[in-house]
């Protein structure tokens, strides 16, 4: 059986609850959902989409990193959003952290996601 190895950066948000930043298993990452929490107070960022989105995706390259992964190495992601609407304002900030690499994607909306956040995002990724 292989050996699963729970990941824990002081660069991105506690886990709020009973489960891991992330699990290593067999080469791969599987990261939780990151929400925009700032690592450092704890306070969550109730600015707009554009900026939720931005801290949530630092959140999760800290989470990958400290997995030994990076960025380009992730093969899908899931989205979650309070409002569908704001897709385009998330997809923007997306693009950018993610260059020219285009991991599988889903996006879905949410009755609710954690403290009430417009932004939560997942992924799966490759060790480097």
């Amino acid at each position: 059986m292989s050996e699963l190895t729970s990941v824990h950066t002081e660069q991105a948000p506690a886990a709020i609850g009973p489960y891991s930043q992330a699990i290593v298993v067999d080469g791969w990452v599987f990261c939780s959902g990151q929400i925009p929490l700032d690592p450092v107070s704890g306070e969550m960022n109730t600015g707009s989409v554009t900026d939720q989105t931005e801290l949530v995706l630092e959140n999760l390259r800290a989470v990958l990193e400290a997995a030994g992964s990076r960025m380009d190495l992730v093969v899908k992601t899931t989205v979650f959003l309070s409002d569908m609407n704001s897709f385009a304002e998330m997809n923007e900030v997306y693009a950018r952290h993610f260059g020219d690499h285009r991991p599988a994607r889903a996006a879905v909306q949410a009755g609710a996601l954690p403290k009430f956040c417009d932004v939560e995002i997942e992924c799966v990724a490759r060790v480097a």
